[in-house]
């Protein structure tokens, strides 16, 4: 019997090391590319993704010295070439680990947080049965089926309300009917639990979901399912995208202009980017869809890059909403006069109210009046929130928590105190105002609660609540039929942030949150609050003009070079000591500098907007040109002298295309 030659195992791991690791198969021969192995990894074991097999071991590498894995995890491989290729690819564009790829196409469900589902009838006008199309979606569809085998995407653009969904939907049966497989987007967990609980009532079987709030086992169940195709529909947040599907046809991206598609944490991949190459190597369409594109897609859709497709009627019935600013300069309350009336007659007409605040908590900024002192968070550079019902001045960034000062710490005086205005002020508010109706508020506090957020939003669609208070997660997805006015408490929460997308974020929430009135019925209304009515993205936001916004800000961001006119790379260096960050930050300019195109800068260093985080000290580079190429090239460079002599104290975050500049 002739003896077994030994197999040798590529492993990548989920660290931030750019190389593979060799080891060799153990007796059972099991190991394939594409499973999962347990290994020892220095003094730790750890579970390494299989990249490669082979019958030798690598040159030069002694066959003796090359340790054996402890087991194989999986029965089937998780991965296939085309899986291993596209973590290749993200770790070359991201600048990270093939390792780190690979972990955030199949996550624990550590790596992203978000909130449970609720009604699957509650997104915008999913039905069980394929619904009879308009005009307007019947050649937005004809378009979209025509299109399909050229290569050039499609946006579906069209107000809150028409009828978007059907088309993906009906786009999406096209495909399903031609043998090819479909990934369905959504911005958050909550929306793709309630559409692919929508998507199974119309496809059944066909169609499978993934997200983070799934256990690891659920997970892996639904990744096996579609590796084998017996789910040719899959739908989720952002990781979807890495969905293993066989036969890609149509990738949809709801919501696009929505930054959770941007992942925060490593690799910092964008949902729309990875779309982009899935399509761009598998010839499968590419269908995005807003009320409210973002910037980058707006621009490509006026260069004629992307193909748009308009819808602009409401099909249940509603109308455009009546859209007032109100200005708050003298207003001794948080609700204006006129607010109040028009919530009084909303309920009098047995109809539904929605307030939205982006912002948690009681009030959020402590101030002496006496000595100008400030209560900022201990580990971050931002306020404390005053959380009433806690009893706790809490920070949103770390989660530090204290007991509010009864007297200023700096001087005594009894002239200090928290200001501003949150969720918990305007619920305390509205029960004082209105004693008579059923409120509920829902942000992330109350979420929090198992089944919080359900419960809320399923009475609320009954009938049983008078008024819906909450923050962003009540401006999205949600159709609501009895819903007559929206209230917006304050609009400028976001407006001046140090941010150059601060504008476009405060537009497109706007914009997004009016949708919710009048879906059904043609005497809608909503009421903006602002401290700045006369605002020239709050007045176009009243007047639901994405054009005239469009123009006047692409005009500005044309002006100061910033994307879509430019590309981005951003550094952030942070260490617990503020010298060796700042130190680090002039290093890696250097580096930069000296291999910068000409037609590309460095902006700082400088600290960040947020200048401390959970004790860290946090400093940026950013990269600008007008080649991502040359760009990416520089950067890669710098970062490989960078790394030969960093210091272990100093974490380097990098970020391409940033969303955020916070």
């Amino acid at each position: 019997m002739l003896e077994q030659k030994p197999r040798y195992l590529s492993l990548v791991f989920d660290i931030p090391l750019k190389q593979a690791f060799t080891y060799q198969d153990n007796e059972g021969g099991l190991g394939e590319i594409g499973k999962r192995a347990v290994t020892d990894f220095g003094r730790r074991q750890a579970t390494g993704f299989i990249v490669n097999c082979a019958g030798e071991p690598p040159a030069g590498v002694d066959p003796l010295k090359i340790k054996t894995i402890r087991r194989i995890v999986d029965k089937e491989p998780i991965f296939g070439q085309e899986d291993i290729a596209l973590a290749e690819w993200i770790a070359s564009y991201y600048f990270c680990s093939v390792g780190e790829a690979l972990a955030a196409m199949l996550p624990s469900g550590r790596r992203a947080a978000g909130f449970s589902s609720f009604a699957a009838d509650d997104i915008d006008g999913i039905a069980e049965t394929a619904l009879e199309l308009s005009a307007g979606q019947r050649a937005a569809l004809d378009a979209v089926i025509a299109g399909a085998d050229e290569g050039a995407p499609f946006y579906l653009y069209g107000i809150t309300g028409s009828g978007k969904t059907e088309v993906f939907l009906r786009a999406a049966e096209f495909m399903l009917d031609a043998g090819k497989s479909v990934i369905y987007l959504v911005p958050e967990i909550a929306l793709s639990r309630q559409t692919s609980d929508a998507i199974g009532k119309r496809f059944g079987a066909a169609a499978a979901t993934l997200h983070s709030k799934m256990t690891p086992s659920q997970r892996l169940s639904e990744w096996v399912r579609i590796r084998r195709g017996e789910a040719r529909i899959v739908v989720g947040p952002r990781s979807a995208v890495f969905a293993p599907v066989s036969n890609l046809g149509l990738i949809i991206i709801d919501e696009e202009h929505d930054g959770s598609y941007k992942s925060g944490s490593t690799p910092r991949y964008h949902g729309r980017q990875v779309a982009m190459r899935r399509c761009a190597v598998s010839g499968a369409a590419l269908v995005m869809g807003s009320a409210t594109p973002s910037a980058e897609a707006w621009q490509l859709m006026s260069d004629g890059k992307i193909k748009r497709l308009e819808l602009n009627m409401r099909l249940s019935g509603g109308s455009i909403p009546e859209i007032k600013a109100i200005s708050m300069a003298q207003s001794p309350s948080c609700l204006s006069w006129e607010l109040k009336q028009e919530i009084r007659e909303t309920a009098n007409m047995g109809r539904q109210t929605i307030l939205f605040l982006n912002r948690r908590g009681f009030s959020y900024f402590y101030h002496c009046n006496n000595c100008g002192f400030e209560l900022t968070c201990k580990r971050c550079s931002v306020s404390l929130t005053w959380h009433k019902n806690k009893g706790r001045a809490i920070c949103h960034y770390c989660g530090y928590e204290a007991v509010p000062p009864r007297a200023c710490p700096s001087c005594g005086s009894l002239e200090a105190g928290f200001t501003g205005v949150g969720t918990e002020m305007i619920e305390e508010e509205t029960r004082r105002a209105f004693p008579g109706l059923r409120i509920r508020r829902v942000d992330a506090d109350t979420a929090a609660k198992k089944g919080g957020l359900e419960e809320s939003l399923a009475l609320f669609r009954a009938g049983a609540i008078d008024l819906l208070l909450g923050t962003q997660m009540v401006a999205k997805g949600l159709n609501f039929p009895g819903v007559r006015l929206v209230g917006v408490v304050l609009a400028d929460t976001g407006l001046h942030l140090p941010d150059f997308r601060a504008a476009e974020r405060t537009f497109s929430l706007l914009v997004q949150v009016a949708g919710r009135a009048g879906r059904y019925f043609p005497d809608g209304k909503v009421l903006v609050q602002t401290l700045r009515p006369h605002d020239p993205v709050i007045v176009r936001a009243c007047a639901l003009d994405v054009e005239g916004f469009f123009k006047a800000e692409l005009a500005q961001r044309r002006l100061l070079d910033f994307p879509p006119y430019s590309r981005l790379i951003r550094f952030t260096l942070r260490s617990r000591n503020p010298d060796k960050a700042t130190a680090a930050a002039h290093r890696l300019f250097e580096l930069c500098r000296r291999l910068l195109p000409k037609d590309a800068e460095i902006l700082g260093p400088a600290e960040c907007s947020i200048a401390l985080i959970a004790g860290n000290y946090r400093m940026q580079l950013l990269l600008r040109g007008l080649s991502m190429a040359s760009l990416h090239a520089a950067a890669g460079g710098a970062i490989a002298a960078y790394e030969q002599g960093k210091d272990n104290n100093v974490y380097l975050e990098i970020d391409v295309d940033p969303v955020s500049m916070l």
